[in-house]
C-alpha cells in the first residue's frame, strides 16, 4: 500500500502550535488589526513549520496592510499641479518598497469651505493625507478633526500655522520670495533700476495666486523684504490674485501693462506663468520686462527658451511625493517623523540650465 499523504494542517492545529485561539489565527492570516506583533511572529512561524502557506503567500501576510494615502490637489489648470498629479499615478512601482497605495484628487482650492469638505471626506477614507493647505479657521478645525480620528496629515507646497499637521512638506517660501527679489534686481542692474532717477523709481508688480496660502504670502514678504535692502528707490506698485489660473493672470497682467507702461519687472508667485507670458508677449514688452516665476512646466520651459521668462523657481515633484510616502512611513514604524527625509530645495532655472 502507498504511504499515506499527510492532510494539510489546519487552522486549529496552527493554533495549538502558537498556543492562541483559532480566532487569533483567523486574524493574523486574513491580515485583520487588532494582534499584537509578538504573538503575530508566533502565529507565522508555526504556520511556516506547518507548511500551511507557501512562502511568498507567507511573506505577503506578515507584511503589514498597505497605507492607504490621498493627496489632494488644487485644479488641473495648475500645470505644475497636474504634473505632481501625473507622477502619483504613475509612481506605482517606485512606491511598491514602501507598502503604499497612493490616489490624488483635484479639488477646488480656493474655497476654505470646500477644502475643509473634501480633506474631510477623502481623509476619513485614508491612513494618511496630504494637500496645500489654505489658511483658514474651517481648514484648521479639518485638520484637526483628521488626526483626532487617527488620521495622518501633511500639508504639502504651502503650510498650516496652529494646526496639528505631522509635517510640512515644500520649500522654504520665504526663501523663495527673498530669492526672487535677488534675481530680480540683478536682472534689472544698476542701469534700469536708476534709469528715471529719484522721481520716477523702477517699477515691480506681483501676481499671487491667493494670500490665503500661507505659501504666498511669505514669498510675497521676502521678496519684498529682499528688494528693500538690495533697491529700496524701487518700487512695489500692485499685488494681484489670480488664483492661479492662465486666463485671470493674462487679465491681471494686461492691466498691469496697461496701467504702468514703465513697468520693469514682474514676480508671479503661484501658477499658470503662461497666462502672464502671454499678456507681455502681446504688448510687445517680453523681452523688456525682467520676468520671475514658480514652477518648472512644459509652459514655463517654453518661456524660458524664447526669453519671456528669465527665471523659474521650482520643487521637483517626485522628490515632494517621495518625502511624503517617507514621512507616512516614519509615522507608521513611530520612528522619528523626519528620519531619512531630505529637505526640499530651491532650484533656479534658467534658459542654459534646462534640465
Amino acid at each position: 500500500m502507498p504511504d499515506k499523504i499527510p492532510s494539510r494542517a489546519r487552522v486549529a492545529d496552527i493554533a495549538a502550535a502558537a498556543g492562541v485561539s483559532t480566532a487569533t489565527v483567523d486574524r493574523v492570516l486574513n491580515r485583520r488589526p487588532g494582534v499584537r506583533s509578538a504573538t503575530m511572529q508566533k502565529v507565522m512561524r508555526a504556520a511556516a513549520e506547518l507548511d500551511y502557506l507557501p512562502e511568498a503567500d507567507l511573506y505577503q501576510a506578515i507584511q503589514p496592510r498597505p497605507m492607504q494615502l490621498v493627496f489632494l490637489l488644487p485644479p488641473r489648470s495648475n500645470r505644475y499641479m497636474q504634473m505632481l498629479g501625473d507622477y502619483i499615478g504613475f509612481a506605482e512601482e517606485q512606491l511598491a518598497p514602501f507598502n503604499v497605495r497612493c490616489k490624488y484628487h483635484h479639488i477646488e482650492g480656493f474655497n476654505p469651505h470646500v477644502l475643509a469638505q473634501r480633506l474631510l471626506h477623502y481623509g476619513r477614507q485614508a491612513d494618511g493625507v496630504a494637500f496645500m493647505a489654505l489658511e483658514h479657521p474651517l481648514v484648521r478645525e479639518a485638520v484637526n478633526a483628521l488626526v483626532d480620528a487617527g488620521v495622518h496629515v501633511l500639508t504639502l507646497i504651502s503650510d498650516l500655522s496652529n494646526s496639528r499637521r505631522a509635517a510640512y512638506v515644500g520649500m522654504d517660501n520665504r526663501a523663495a520670495g527673498r530669492t526672487a527679489g535677488y534675481l530680480l534686481a540683478r536682472f534689472l542692474g544698476p542701469e534700469r533700476l536708476n534709469a528715471g532717477g529719484p522721481r520716477t523709481p523702477a517699477k515691480i508688480a506681483m501676481i499671487a495666486g491667493s494670500l490665503s496660502y500661507r505659501g504666498h504670502e511669505e514669498r510675497e514678504m521676502g521678496f519684498q523684504h529682499a528688494l528693500e535692502e538690495m533697491c529700496p528707490q524701487v518700487q512695489v506698485v500692485g499685488l494681484r490674485e489670480g488664483h492661479d489660473d492662465a486666463d485671470t493672470n493674462y487679465k491681471q497682467a494686461r492691466t498691469l501693462l496697461e496701467q504702468y507702461p514703465d513697468l520693469a519687472g514682474m514676480y508671479n508667485i503661484g501658477g499658470a506663468s503662461d497666462g502672464v507670458g502671454r499678456a507681455l508677449k502681446e504688448s510687445g514688452r517680453d523681452q523688456k520686462v525682467v520676468f520671475i516665476g514658480h514652477g518648472l512646466t512644459p509652459d514655463t520651459r517654453g518661456l524660458l527658451i524664447d526669453g519671456t521668462l528669465d527665471a523659474v523657481l521650482t520643487q521637483h515633484p517626485q522628490n515632494m511625493v517621495m518625502n511624503c510616502v517617507r514621512i507616512f512611513g516614519n509615522l507608521r514604524a513611530r520612528r522619528d517623523v523626519l528620519a531619512a527625509v531630505e529637505a526640499v530645495r530651491i532650484s533656479v532655472i534658467l534658459r542654459e540650465n534646462l534640465p
